[in-house]
Parts: C-alpha cells; structure tokens; sequence
C-alpha cells in the first residue's frame, strides 16, 4: 500500500505532522484495509455522511468500543475550497485520519487512478492497493461497520497480534503444565513400580 504513496506526503492527526517517509508509511499503512474518503466539509451530502462515516470508524478503531483497533486506515481527500476549511472539517473527526495536503497536486491523480467524479465518495483498498470497492458509501450506509468484515476478507488480512498472542499463549500453556504432567507421570511410575514390589513380596512370603 505504501507504494501509491511513495514521494508523496499525509498529514497526520490534524496537526502539521507528516507522515513522508516509505518506512513511516510502510508501518502505517501496512496489512490494513484503506478507505480514500472523498469530501468536502461545505458539501450538505458529505457533511451528512461524514457524521455517519466518523462513527462507522470509531466503532472499528476506538478503544472505547473495541479491544483492539481493526486493521483499518483512513486518508481524506480533500474537495474543501479553503485550507482553513479542510481544517475545520478534520477538527471534528477521529484523531485517527490521515490527510492528503491541501493543494497537493496528488489529490487529482486518485481522482483520476479511481475514476472519482463526485463527493462523497468511499474507495476502498487492498494492502497491495487494488480494489476492493469503487465507492462504498451505499455499503456503509446500508451495512455500516459489519461491512468492514467482508473488505478483510476479500483483503486477505494476516492478523499478526492474533496469532503473535496465540503463540504466546499456547507456549505459555505448554511451559507451565508440560513440566506438572511430567511430574505426575513419573509419581504414577513411582507408585505402580512400589506396588508391584509389595505384591512381588507378597507372594513370596509362605
């Protein structure tokens, strides 16, 4: 995913970060689904749907509502007029959004690459940046954040915590009772090897 990106800079968390370099982006944008959302803070429709698409996000990525954020990321792309009003706009979305600069020439080339003629508009990527949906503003109105579970799938999403924590715990599993069944094995060899003995001598007393 990194790749669509590359030379090219996202702003982050609302602030005057970047997010500019291919590892910084690589870390970023890695194994998680990304959603281009095309809009305008003064557009009556986006402004609409953006109040719908901030919770649809937060109830996939906030804490408050998930144990663990879904591999999910989320780059605006701006058809605000004004920089003060793009701006404005993300001040009231999740700190989570990425940006692309306003201005920035490469807002026209996603435009073009996903053939994107109105707002909003929701396209909606693989890791390797193919398609997963042209525009799934209709899907998440419809559907909302149960949506995202088919966008994994057809993503193929490696979910690394899972399996890192699986690992840890079946290896935390096998070191803490592996060494008690061994024990227990060998009293149970002890016992049944001292009856033996008892019921040996027993038999050759007259």
């Amino acid at each position: 995913m990194a790749a669509l990106f590359t030379g090219k800079v996202l702003m982050a968390n609302r602030e005057q970060d970047e997010v500019e370099t291919e590892r910084e982006l690589g870390r970023t944008l890695e194994n998680k689904v990304l959603l281009l959302y095309f809009g305008s803070g003064q557009c009556p429709r986006c402004r609409q749907f953006s109040l719908l698409l901030k919770d649809f996000f937060l109830r996939l990525t906030d804490e408050f509502y998930v144990e663990r954020a879904s591999q999910l990321v989320l780059v605006y792309v701006s058809w605000d007029e004004t920089e003060e009003q793009q701006s404005a706009f993300l001040r009231s979305m999740p700190k989570r959004w990425l940006a692309i600069p306003f201005g920035d020439a490469f807002k026209r080339e996603l435009e073009l690459r996903f053939a994107v003629s109105e707002v909003p508009a929701v396209v909606v990527l693989k890791p390797n940046g193919e398609v997963i949906v042209g525009n799934a503003v209709e899907e998440i109105q419809r559907m909302g954040p149960a949506c995202f579970r088919n966008w994994q799938e057809a993503a193929e999403l490696v979910d690394r915590n899972f399996l890192l924590a699986e690992d840890f715990d079946n290896c935390t599993r096998r070191s803490i009772t592996d060494p008690i069944r061994r024990l227990k094995y060998k009293l149970d060899k002890k016992t049944e090897a001292k009856n033996r003995e008892r019921k040996e001598e027993g038999e050759e007393t007259p």
